[in-house]
């Protein structure tokens, strides 16, 4: 038995019942990119929403992809048409964004919006790219994930269109 603040005696189940609930609320996902949070998830909600921007990226100001929330969309250079090479604990600072249903542009882009089933879910691909976010971006416009490790950088609406099977090729852009 345990005594409340208030007095009352209540019995240890109906406690941890009720911390057990709390607990479990907490633990609720980002949810997906048609509804997540800013920086990561691993469940889709409903159709994922891809957006444009502008944001400084290597010192240039440039048009690049958001998810629905202004968070910076990426692509990884190792990844092929077909498969994901971030898994795992590496989703953890690379959220895939997922879709449950078709993606969906804001606005008009040049390029394609599908999604690919993979080890992630259904991860949505522009130009046959699969798209991520960045941990390390707290804010919409934060391009902190360009160029890492050489494989990682920020996608644009003008995004090459990857063959079938190949890796994608590293960015030559000059932005």
């Amino acid at each position: 038995m345990y005594r409340t603040r208030l007095g009352i005696v209540l019995p240890r189940i109906a406690v941890l019942t009720v911390l057990g609930v709390l607990a479990l609320a907490g633990c609720g996902g980002y949810g997906g990119y048609g509804g997540s949070g800013s920086s990561g998830g691993s469940s889709a909600s409903g159709p994922a929403q891809v957006k444009t921007a502008t944001a400084t990226v290597k010192g240039q100001s440039t048009t690049i992809l958001t998810n629905s929330q202004g968070t910076t969309l990426y692509y990884r250079t190792t990844d092929t048409a077909s498969a994901s090479t971030c898994t795992g604990g590496c989703t953890s600072t690379w959220p895939p964004l997922l879709t449950s249903g078709s993606p969906v542009a804001a606005s008009s882009l040049p390029g394609a919006l599908s999604s690919l089933s993979d080890a992630n879910g259904t991860q949505v691909t522009y130009n046959g790219h699969l798209l991520y976010t960045y941990a390390g971006d707290s804010k919409p416009g934060d391009t902190n994930g360009e160029g890492i490790d050489g494989v990682w950088f920020v996608a644009t609406p003008d995004l090459a269109t990857q063959g079938p099977g190949g890796a994608a090729p590293t960015p030559t852009s000059g932005y």
